[in-house]
């Protein structure tokens, strides 16, 4: 099924080259022109993801955000003009996703776009999988993964892992045996904000092989897959 976008957008034409754009894209598309109506069709609609512009008149963007996370989880991209940080900050501490900056490419636009929608597909995979196996703990070989301790051991005793070291661990763990890219990586763990490029995973993969490989020279667990990026082996 095509994934439901709301957009939100004052602007007539920006509202209507939006609309056009993504429904030729092949999503299935709802525009709102003010705050509350906006809140009114996503309560309506139930979208998969929202295009929520900053400036619209009865209600700002902020103020929708806030009452749209009160009651979904659905992914918020923020549509703005301004270009400074604190509105970006802001956006992002009251629950938007990701935001993007006007004036902006359809194209990147839609990158931003499948990202999230893939980040949500694939957190939902893993939420249904944990549910279907109970996977508070998961367990591979002499390493065990405790989600609900937020703590990782190898042979009983916890490793001492940095906050990204773990985050990337779990999310290797739960594609276990799936080849992921070194963006999607990115994109997933570090966010579309991050600046340090993907050489931060190769980082945190060599830190990560220097805890968990028996050998780190020649990883088993953490394996390279050459032109498509890391594999975990369990």
């Amino acid at each position: 099924m095509a994934a439901k976008i709301l957009v939100v957008e004052d602007e007539p034409a920006l509202r209507e080259t939006l609309e056009y754009n993504l429904i030729h894209q092949g999503y299935e598309v709802r525009v709102a022109g003010d705050g509350i109506q906006a809140v009114e069709s996503a309560r309506g609609f139930r979208p998969d993801l929202i295009l929520l512009d900053v400036m619209l008149p009865g209600m700002d963007g902020f103020e929708v955000c806030r009452i749209l996370r009160q009651e979904t989880n659905v992914p918020i991209l923020m549509l703005t003009a301004r270009e400074a940080e604190i509105d970006r900050v802001i956006g992002l501490e009251i629950g938007a996703d990701d935001y993007i900056t006007k004036p902006f490419s359809m194209r990147e636009l839609q990158a931003r776009l499948k990202a999230l929608l893939r980040r949500v597909r694939l957190d939902q995979e893993d939420t249904a999988q944990e549910k279907e196996a109970g996977a508070e703990i998961m367990e591979f070989g002499d390493l065990k993964l405790d989600l609900s301790r937020h703590e990782l051991s190898k042979d009983g005793r916890p490793l001492s892992l940095k906050p990204k070291e773990f985050e990337l661990f779990v999310y290797l763990a739960r594609h276990k045996g799936k080849a992921l890219t070194r963006e999607l990586v990115m994109e997933t763990v570090w966010g579309w904000d991050y600046t340090g490029g993907s050489r931060t995973v190769d980082v945190h993969i060599r830190w990560l092989r220097e805890k968990i490989e028996p050998d780190p020279a020649n990883p088993v667990r953490l394996v390279t897959v050459r032109g498509a990026g890391y594999r975990f082996e369990g």
